[in-house]
């Protein structure tokens, strides 16, 4: 039964990397295999058992060896086969149920008006709300509107009944409410790049078919104060308890972690305070994470476990009834139910809820006597209910964890009973060291395939942080939400001055030089080779030579970043949305060229897309970086790579009292006839000249600082949102120098750039538009981007390709992301 539960989980991993889902005669296929292989496997069952009986009649040992081996190994195989088809078609079922409640593309951009229920807590930010709605009802102009049945939307403005930017008032939405809303909504859409987050298949994993906005005007107006549904029931609780932790902590600053610990709600911990956590390794412990689930279970479980075996003293007798080993079960499902219930039935949390109602059935039937078995089961039922679960870190972080611990404690001989209760303790802390010891060395090969990076001082912190966040942190904030006003206030207060004193602890911590080691990905071989050396390091003592497993980790720790060969250029147009941002490698150097726009208050292309993408190829440093304009939807990530990896110097067309500049190592103005060599690629400053600087009546975009890049016969045009007139004045003083094989689009193909004389004298054989999806600006313009088929020119647009990667080299090649590294959800 395990081989056929891997076999399942090991057919949705095969079923989330497929380009498309399968047809319905393929699906059918896989069907009639999984049965052939179960009857296979039952077969061979009864067989074993027949085999069994005869060699036991006759005694011969040797005989019933042979035939146990040749018997195991084709059952094996028929299970294995068995589970992949199961998890195949499991996961292909529900993907075309849930990719099947889509909004029509015909249905995107139109006023529609909604009638449904606010179904989930609302963020709250400077922007406004975001919040889901479940619909009861669509209409538009023409009639029914055919929309999902759940939304996830925005309402921007002020927040508090006070006028927005789009001259709107932004109610306080409280779950449950029912409205009538007036939006407008478009499909699933993500930036794709590589290494970068799947926004869209989060969207599917959450059953939001659709998003949107709230337009302005008066057909937005509540109808109901509150609709009675459990789900509203639950998070009207949730939207109680933060309010009470808010008037108990205002203006506090790490406020936000309490309502993290309480219920579920992680955005409001600031971008700082998560990068402290991430480079402690305690990120794990700042939400409702599986570990406080099972704490709090185990305590509820411990609890009544010892008042119902004291129940004799009452006369109740109630281990008579029910024993009290089912009593303390079906008590510890129940709590972590609620708590889970209280995190907003997120996916990680319905994830250790699943695992633990596992391990609550194996304890209540008996019937489960093995860990792996009640591990390979709990395994199954997340894939069962969630087969998107195997695309997040979390998923393969926990059931890795229990695995590694089960492995390092698998043979080992369980010491005597303690001669003291402070032996007792001692024993206790050391068991706990020892289990710290054995995730932190067993986790590394999968974390550094997750993430690239590993915290050097993460046992230190957690050997603090787990005790105090789990034992007195968790317990505090919990009483106190629920508490009357002066205890829980008091609790609410205790548990943030302690959270306050960790931080301070853990901002020393990782500020330390050498707190994280980072590396690029590494390749599938040499997470092997590394699992290989932990497993054999942790192997039972008396395994020969356990020191060797540590030359499996060679490969991994020696790991150096791609680069380009000799002779090679490389360029990737990143995916940012409504902005600019490209990455320029020589086997040398590396430089940016814009850095994407700000998309929040503490979110913007630096941190979302392009640091992501530098940390998983393991580039730490960037030799320049170019900020054509001080736009903000070129210099919007700028900050954020300033503060994370070191930048050499910086060109742009920004004054010098620009923030940006003040914190620039080195600032250059980029200016006209600029030039260097790096690798033997040329790269030249074409625009804008020096006397532009003193025209007060150019704009920004006027200024944009454009590069051109020589590469042998090859050569790429970088020009920011130059346009119309300077596109002339180039054409009048730089004619010989345009003519480029790629263009990045000026102004991302608006109405007011790409001339045709322009394009004539660059004669791309490829254009590049760097755009975001069904955008405001309408870019690229329909009649401009014709412009360019016209002339010949091969079009990609990242909102459509998803990031481009140009190579190179004797000739040159693209790729698209969305092509290379296709999935099945994408554009649907």
């Amino acid at each position: 039964m395990r081989l056929v539960l891997l076999g399942f989980a090991i057919g949705v991993v095969i079923l989330q990397t497929l380009p498309a889902l399968p047809p319905a005669w393929m699906l059918a296929a896989f069907l009639v295999f999984g049965v052939a292989g179960m009857m296979l496997m039952r077969r061979l069952e009864r067989h074993d058992a027949n085999d069994a009986n005869s060699v036991q009649d006759s005694g011969d040992a040797i005989v019933a060896s042979g035939l146990d081996w040749r018997r195991a190994f084709p059952k094996a195989i028929a299970c294995l086969l068995a589970g992949i088809a199961a998890g195949l078609c499991w996961a292909c079922l529900v993907a075309q149920y849930a990719l099947g409640d889509a909004l029509p593309p015909e249905w995107e951009g139109r006023d529609i008006t909604l009638t449904g229920t606010v179904s989930s807590l609302p963020s709250r930010s400077q922007d406004g709300l975001r919040f889901q709605f479940a619909v009861e009802s669509a209409q538009a102009d023409a009639g029914p509107a055919v929309v999902p049945r759940h939304l996830a939307l925005s309402w921007y403005g002020s927040y508090g009944m006070q006028r927005g930017k789009d001259g709107q008032a932004v109610p306080d939405l409280r779950p449950g409410e029912r409205w009538q809303l007036a939006v407008r909504l478009k499909r699933p859409h993500g930036n794709v790049n590589p290494f970068g987050f799947d926004y869209e298949v989060w969207l599917l994993e959450q059953g939001l078919r659709a998003t949107g906005s709230v337009r302005p005007g008066a057909a937005n107006r509540r109808l109901d104060a509150f609709v009675v549904a459990p789900g509203h029931v639950v998070e009207r609780c949730r939207g109680w308890l933060r309010d009470r932790i808010h008037a108990a902590l205002p203006g506090r600053e790490y406020a936000g972690v309490i309502v993290a610990l309480v219920i579920g709600d992680q955005r409001e911990i600031s971008q700082p305070d998560w990068k402290i956590f991430n480079r402690t390794g305690i990120g794990h412990l700042v939400s409702i994470s599986g570990l406080h689930i099972t704490m709090v279970a185990g305590m509820m479980a411990a609890l009544v476990s010892a008042l119902w075996r004291r129940s004799f003293f009452t006369g109740l007798a109630l281990p008579v009834r029910l024993p009290a080993q089912q009593a303390a079960a079906l008590a510890g499902m129940l709590t972590a139910l609620v708590y889970v219930l209280l995190a907003g039935f997120g996916v990680p949390a319905q994830r250790t809820l699943y695992m633990l109602g596992v391990v609550g059935l194996a304890l209540w039937t008996g019937r489960l006597t093995q860990v792996i078995d009640v591990l390979c089961l709990a395994l199954a039922v997340v894939l069962l209910l969630d087969p998107w679960a195997v695309l997040w870190p979390g998923f393969w972080l926990s059931f890795g964890a229990v695995a590694i611990i089960l492995y390092a404690s698998a043979g080992r001989i369980a010491p005597g009973p303690a001669q003291s209760r402070l032996g007792g303790i001692a024993r206790q802390l050391r068991a706990a060291a020892h289990v710290q010891a054995v995730v932190t060395l067993g986790m590394v090969p999968l974390t550094l395939l997750l993430f690239g990076q590993v915290s050097l001082i993460s046992p230190v912190a957690n050997a603090f942080a787990i005790p105090l966040v789990s034992f007195v942190v968790t317990p505090l904030s919990l009483a106190g939400s629920i508490l009357p006003a002066p205890l829980g206030q008091a609790a609410l207060l205790a548990a943030h001055g302690l959270v306050a004193g960790l931080a301070a602890c853990l901002g020393w911590l990782s500020s330390l030089p050498q707190a994280v080691w980072s590396t690029a990905l590494p390749a599938w071989w040499m997470f092997a080779a590394a699992l290989a050396g932990c497993l054999w390091m942790l192997a039972p003592a008396g395994w020969p030579a356990r020191w060797l497993g540590a030359g499996g980790l060679l490969p991994m720790l020696l790991n150096a970043p791609a680069h380009p060969a000799e002779g090679e250029l490389w360029a990737t147009f990143f995916d940012v949305g409504q902005g600019a941002a490209v990455l320029i490698e020589t086997p040398g150097h590396a430089l940016l060229y814009d850095a994407g726009p700000l998309y929040g208050p503490d979110s913007d292309g630096g941190s979302r897309v392009i640091l992501p993408y530098l940390r998983a190829r393991g580039i730490q440093s960037l030799d320049g970086m170019v900020l054509s304009h001080s736009d903000a939807d070129h210099t919007g990530g700028a900050s954020s790579i300033l503060d994370e990896i070191r930048v050499g110097w910086l060109s742009s067309s920004l004054p010098p009292d620009h923030a940006l500049v003040r914190r620039a190592p080195r600032h250059v103005r980029c200016e006209a006839g600029q030039a260097w060599d790096w690798d033997g690629t040329r790269m030249s400053m074409l625009h804008p000249t020096p006397g532009s600087y003193d025209n007060p009546k150019w704009k920004p975009n006027a200024r944009s600082c454009t590069l051109k890049l020589t590469h042998g016969t090859h050569a790429l045009l970088l020009t920011g949102d130059i346009e119309a007139p300077q596109e002339r004045e180039l054409l009048g003083a730089r004619a010989a120098d345009l003519p480029a094989t790629v263009l990045l689009a000026p102004h991302h193909g608006s109405g007011t750039s790409s001339t045709e004389a322009f394009l004539r004298a660059v004669h791309p054989e490829l254009a590049i538009f760097q755009a975001g999806y069904r955008n405001r600006y309408h870019h690229p313009k329909a009649e401009v981007f014709e412009r360019y088929g016209r002339l010949g020119v091969q079009r990609m647009r990242t909102d459509v390709t998803g990031a481009v990667t140009l190579v190179f080299a004797q000739d040159w090649s693209a790729s698209a992301e969305r092509v290379e590294h296709a999935r099945y959800w994408q554009g649907r």
